[in-house]
């Protein structure tokens, strides 16, 4: 990893397995890996573009479920991982996640020739914005930007105006950023407002009710500062699976007690990495140009200790069940 100031100055490089000899970073494109997890079931298990209309319980304990394309489906248990904006969590009783006081520019640069660059993570930081470079393969390169803005503002998803904001924001910056940002198919760019819902104990609804219970942003969304939010989604995954396998075979009150298990297991995990994430990523927007230099020439350099920073990344989920496929 190299860190960088938007001068192209290098503020800190170091390689994970010497902070941390448990660490290893991979990137990985994620319709690769839906693809890759859709490819394991069985065929016609997963339908696509199928968004919820509404939920409701039926009389006989199951729930009733209608697509916008007027699909009605009723369900002895259902797993919302729907997104950010769940219509299953608003129906749980879940607050709308709140504005975290940033939105992220992101897209999937294609070189196809090769690109030039090593893998390596390049995080660069400037007052109140910073971005970052990954190479994913030898041809692609995914990037981010990260800027402050004091609301949200309206929805924008014409790839021009997205691509054209970008360059705006790091104009001086280092120029392979903005080659990067060049070689970005139109399909790939995108702009979303960060946000996060904080679990806050006895005040929060639970992850599950009846037999219905959330998993990843559906649940607990958060905000991207520690790369952990669809990782945090795949450890909801495996430990619900595990539950489930346990308990299905043993009737209704089995599966409801082994769906709020998970939601009672999996908050100790969740709560603190929500909160972490924020701060971290109000302490990199930081705009105020004295703190900033503090930052650069005394936080980043001298005063982090990379080792503590990454043991959230070391959480064990255990392996499935051998009967769990």
């Amino acid at each position: 990893m190299v860190v960088t100031t938007a001068e192209g100055n290098e503020l800190r490089s170091f390689k994970f397995k010497e902070e941390d000899e448990s660490q290893e970073v991979r990137a990985v494109e994620r319709r690769i890996l839906l693809e890759t997890l859709a490819n394991q079931l069985p065929q016609g298990a997963v339908r696509f573009s199928s968004k919820l209309a509404k939920i409701e319980k039926s009389e006989d304990g199951e729930t009733l479920l209608q697509l916008v394309d007027g699909t009605q489906l009723s369900a002895k248990i259902v797993i919302g991982c729907d997104g950010i904006r769940s219509p299953i969590a608003k129906w749980m009783g879940f607050p709308e996640p709140k504005y975290a006081g940033h939105c992220g520019l992101r897209g999937l640069a294609f070189f196809p020739g090769g690109h030039k660059f090593e893998p390596k993570l390049n995080q660069i930081y400037g007052r109140g914005q910073r971005a970052g470079i990954v190479p994913i393969s030898p041809t692609k390169v995914y990037w981010f930007v990260c800027f402050n803005r004091p609301s949200p503002g309206p929805k924008i998803t014409d790839p021009a105006v997205l691509k054209k904001l970008a360059r705006e924001l790091v104009t001086n910056w280092p120029s392979d950023l903005l080659d990067i940002i060049d070689h970005t198919p139109d399909d790939t760019i995108s702009r979303t407002p960060l946000v996060d819902r904080w679990l806050w104990p006895s005040i929060s609804p639970p992850a599950s009710a009846g037999r219905v219970v959330l998993v990843g942003d559906a649940w607990h969304p958060m905000t991207p500062n520690l790369g952990q939010g669809a990782c945090c989604a795949l450890e909801d995954s495996v430990i619900l699976a595990r539950k489930l396998a346990a308990a299905i075979q043993s009737g209704p009150a089995a599966i409801e007690d082994a769906l709020s298990s998970y939601g009672s297991e999996r908050w100790p995990r969740i709560f603190p990495l929500t909160i972490r994430a924020n701060l971290i990523g109000s302490l990199l927007q930081w705009e105020n140009p004295v703190v900033c230099s503090v930052r650069n020439n005394v936080i980043i350099p001298k005063l982090v200790k990379l080792g503590p920073m990454l043991e959230h990344t070391n959480f064990d989920c255990q392996p499935l069940q051998n009967q769990v496929v």
